[in-house]
């Protein structure tokens, strides 16, 4: 389990100023963790250096629907 308790978490520049947004920060060893930013106390998920990546990948090539 990753200890999330000195991590600095932050939101995109693109976020409205608004909680409902997605909180992330960068860990040791290439580690992301995620968190709701209405729940800041709550769960937050992890992803390996690979996954975020993919993940980041797909963003930018837009592979995600609303």
């Amino acid at each position: 389990m990753t200890d999330l308790a000195a991590a600095r978490w932050f939101k995109s520049r693109r976020s409205s100023g608004q909680q409902d947004c997605v909180e992330v920060a960068f860990l040791g060893s290439g580690t992301v963790g995620v968190r709701d930013s209405k729940n800041p106390t709550g769960p937050a998920l992890t992803f390996g250096p690979a996954q975020w990546d993919g993940f980041v990948v797909a963003l930018a090539a837009n592979r995600f629907q609303r």
